[in-house]
């Protein structure tokens, strides 16, 4: 997959963002984003990293309507082509990988594809509960059959049950806002389907010997994070849990949350 990531001239409908400042001598951390698939709502985690990390953001494009396996695949295939020698066994430059909420989905399949790729893995609300909840499923039904401009409107509804007001800067609520306004009905459909389609369990998630950091929101109303995080916990044979007590679904937009201490925190920065 021909791509010139660094600076996100990519033409492919999976790409790295543009990368603010190339780091090739630091480990690379790969940040796979939610529903809106746009990789924009990590700007403030980044500045946080980039001190450690060579931070790259992959954007999925609004018209992929691939399926879980080949989209992994596709993630895949875009970090390989980021490392020396394709990737190939003994490479020296360390990847971590991070998905929060449907990212954290797409995070567990690119991981059980590509395995040897990475040395650690971050997970952030992972919408790994969503098709074991019927009410999601009624809203993927009801989602499929809006025009977009409706579903834009009743999508900010759904704000509230995203975040804790108070813990997000207004400049980061205004960016949430516009990234989800930018996903029609059709993709939004799309990607819940995939949501409710996701089993973890089918996934070999017990041969994954990387050492796991699992961070959920206790205040987490669109999901229950919480409870999903320690389900995971037992299926990873080297993994820890970071709960946040006050934060909610996206909690890497909160001022308070600093994805950069709960690294140090869990013994997650590189060395």
């Amino acid at each position: 997959m021909a791509s010139e990531t660094a600076t996100g001239k990519s033409v492919g409908p999976v790409r790295f963002l543009p990368s603010k400042e190339a780091a090739p001598d630091k480990p690379l951390f790969i940040f796979l984003p939610g529903m809106d698939g746009a990789g924009t709502l990590f700007r403030p985690q980044e500045k946080r990293l980039m001190p450690w990390f060579d931070v790259r953001c992959v954007s999925i494009a609004l018209t992929d309507k691939s399926g879980w396996v080949r989209l992994a695949r596709k993630v895949g295939e875009l970090i390989r082509d980021e490392l020396p020698g394709g990737g190939t066994k003994g490479h020296r430059r360390g990847v971590y990988l991070c998905g929060e909420s449907f990212g954290g989905c797409l995070a567990m399949h690119v991981l059980t594809q590509f395995p040897e790729l990475f040395e650690r893995v971050v997970l952030v609300n992972p919408a790994s509960s969503f098709r074991r909840l019927p009410w999601m499923h009624l809203g993927s039904l009801i989602t499929r059959r809006l025009p977009s401009q409706a579903y834009q409107f009743s999508s900010l509804g759904l704000v509230p049950l995203l975040i804790e007001p108070h813990r997000v800067s207004g400049r980061d609520r205004r960016d949430m806002t516009a990234a989800m306004s930018a996903v029609s009905a059709r993709t939004a459909s799309w990607r819940m389907q995939l949501l409710s389609e996701f089993e973890a369990e089918r996934l070999p998630l017990e041969r994954m010997t990387h050492p796991v950091l699992l961070v959920a929101g206790e205040n987490d109303r669109l999901l229950p994070s919480k409870r999903e995080a320690k389900g995971l916990l037992g299926r990873f044979p080297n993994a820890q849990l970071k709960v946040l007590p006050h934060s909610g679904h996206a909690c890497l937009l909160e001022r308070e949350t600093n994805l950069q201490k709960i690294l140090l925190e869990a013994g997650f920065l590189p060395l």
